[in-house]
């Protein structure tokens, strides 16, 4: 099992990303896929959901609105396009996919936001 993420960087406030997480060695479109963030010194916060066909999506407060959560269950890919960066998304981004409790995290990707 592999879950990958990419697309992390610097930005500028106001910039945009947009992170890939590419999974194998499951199913993937049985599965429901999140990201989730880590700033240091802070505990890991939801940012996004998405069911396993794609068909719904939730966000935390703070992203509705910038965020977007999108997948591709043919490429096994899922895409967070984050739009309106401000500093305070700067954080380490994971993602995670799972189905009936049993959870696969990736080693996640760092995003700062900073002039």
């Amino acid at each position: 099992v592999q879950v990958v993420e990419s697309g992390g960087g610097l930005v500028q406030p106001g910039g945009s990303l947009r992170l890939s997480c590419a999974a194998s060695g499951f199913t993937f479109s049985n599965y429901g896929m999140s990201w989730y963030c880590q700033a240091p010194g802070r505990e890991r916060k939801f940012v996004a959901a998405i069911s396993s066909a794609g068909d719904s999506t939730n966000y935390a407060d703070s992203v509705k609105g910038r965020f977007t959560l999108s997948r591709d269950n043919a490429k096994n890919t899922v895409y967070l396009q984050m739009n309106n960066l401000k500093p305070e998304d700067t954080a380490v981004y994971y993602c995670r996919a799972e189905r009936h409790g049993l959870a696969y995290w990736g080693q996640g990707t760092q995003v700062t936001v900073s002039s």
